[in-house]
């Protein structure tokens, strides 16, 4: 473990001007990164607890829909008549929602998930930041840097490299995450059982769980969030991929053991946010003044100041806060590092974490996503489906338990 693992950025004095913002995710309590750290305490493995009250179990299998907010399961009850069986069922010995981690956006999320800790501790605090000791953003999700190792980047063990001698640990995915440089970061650990269509997954699933003895098994739906990013989450597409994330958790529910306890949550909500609210903000001098660098999401930025301005620091960030609010006033959340530190949006932050968080950090409040056009493919300003920020569509996610009638086994 780090030198520096348990130990935290010290809040900073009082300023006299705190933004308004919202509570941080509840870390430790009801988030992501509770999911599975209290399904291996449900399997009664040791070092673990219980938070969000799981049953007790022999197998779990916990299924991950990428981009499924609270509010659209509430919302699209027409499109998921399983899960809504499930819901009506009355089974509530789980809280209902959670909260994502900050950012909520995937590779937060997921790392959060699969280590049980906050972005602050495990360092994947955006779809892109800065990478301090190359000066230079790089990716976190899919197009990583060869200058990041990602058991480095996150040093930390998961909760499957945890796990793995007392139970038996797998996922289940498509083959392009297998040992993929997010996977070895944030999910490495355990088996990994490829299957390129829906179908294919909840038959691996169910032969896997079906060999006996206790069992963990992360379970990843990721067409949900594609089709939010391409189509919006309030399109057809969308619904038919919710359609199919309802038939894949019904057949699970009927292949897997009887009696497997069945989790379903999200990593990030999501809301789609019309074609002239994407904007390149890098067309305005005065939102850029002084950056060296911009990252994040477009509903998340960040924004590293120049390193030869650090004699005036502190007025660069107030400039840079008084264009940004003067440019979108109340539609956005515009705060620096420090804040966001001793608001607990990353939950405790290592010393070697906190250089990856921007100086200046802009989190949208409405439908509004924010692009740096000088670094941005044009394709990037077509995505409909965003998220990133701190509101209720983006933070918090559902979480449904329940047991699979499945299959029972012989003799």
């Amino acid at each position: 473990m780090p030198e520096d693992s348990h130990q935290a950025v010290p809040a900073p004095a009082a300023s006299g001007r705190l933004p308004d913002l919202p509570p941080p995710p509840a870390y430790g309590r009801r988030s992501v990164a509770e999911v599975l750290t209290s399904a291996a305490a449900s399997l009664g493995v040791d070092g673990f607890s219980n938070t969000l009250g799981l049953p007790a179990a022999s197998r779990v299998c916990v299924v991950l829909a990428d981009g499924l907010g609270r509010n659209l399961v509430k919302q699209k009850t027409a499109h998921t008549p399983f899960l809504r069986s499930v819901i009506q069922a009355g089974q509530g010995e789980v809280p209902v929602w959670l909260d994502s981690a900050f950012p909520s956006t995937t590779a937060a999320a997921l790392a959060s998930f699969g280590t049980g800790l906050s972005a602050g501790q495990h360092g994947m605090v955006g779809y892109d930041v800065l990478d301090p000791d190359q000066d230079k953003v790089v990716n976190l999700l899919g197009n990583w840097d060869a200058g990041v190792d990602p058991a480095t980047w996150q040093p930390f063990p998961t909760v499957f490299e945890r796990v793995g001698g007392q139970v038996d640990v797998s996922t289940v995915s498509l083959s392009q995450f297998d040992g993929s440089p997010m996977t070895r970061a944030a999910l490495r650990g355990g088996r990994f059982i490829s299957g390129m269509t829906a179908h294919a997954r909840t038959a691996a699933a169910a032969e896997a769980m079906a060999a006996g003895g206790p069992s963990l098994m992360y379970f990843y739906v990721n067409e949900l969030d594609k089709a939010g990013h391409r189509y919006g989450c309030q399109s057809e597409q969308w619904e038919h991929q919710l359609e199919e994330l309802d038939a894949t958790v019904k057949r699970l529910n009927a292949s897997l053991p009887a009696g497997t306890t069945i989790l379903l949550t999200a990593d990030h909500g999501m809301l789609d946010v019309p074609e002239p609210q994407r904007i390149d903000f890098s067309a305005d001098p005065a939102l850029v003044e002084r950056v060296r660098h911009t990252a994040g999401e477009p509903r998340m930025v960040h924004l590293y100041l120049e390193d030869g301005h650090l004699a005036d620091a502190a007025g660069s960030r107030e400039r840079l806060l008084a264009a940004w609010k003067a440019r979108f006033g109340s539609r956005v959340w515009a705060f620096t590092r420090d804040e966001a530190i001793a608001g607990g949006l990353f939950g405790e932050v290592r010393p070697a974490v906190e250089r990856r968080i921007g100086d200046v950090m802009i989190a949208a409040r409405d439908a509004l996503a924010l692009y740096d056009g000088r670094r941005m493919r044009p394709t990037a300003m077509e995505v409909v489906g965003q998220h990133g920020s701190l509101t209720k569509a983006e933070r918090e996610v559902p979480l449904l338990c329940f047991k699979a009638e499945g299959r029972r086994r012989r003799g």
